[in-house]
């Protein structure tokens, strides 16, 4: 082989693995974000007291749930 061919080889490997190990990555994140949210419960009521509510257990439950759908919906969204 010639010089020009692996050079050729070299660069189409690195792009493809550049390209795969997006979206291994971006399918990895997605994932643990689904599992482990970045807001939790405690965090919610913090928030809560901060701008001055306060954060019953009825509301907390509430939101949580809503945030829960939105994210579904969206990663419904996302996959079509």
């Amino acid at each position: 082989m010639t010089t020009g061919a692996w050079i050729f080889i070299v660069i189409i490997g690195i792009l493809l693995g550049a390209v795969g190990g997006f979206f291994l990555a971006r399918r990895y994140m997605m994932n643990y974000f689904q599992e482990n949210p970045p807001i939790s419960e405690d965090m919610l009521r913090g928030m809560m007291m901060q701008m001055g509510q306060k954060p019953s257990e009825r509301k907390v439950k509430q939101i949580m749930a809503s945030m829960k759908a939105q994210s579904k919906a969206s990663n419904k969204k996302t996959k079509k």
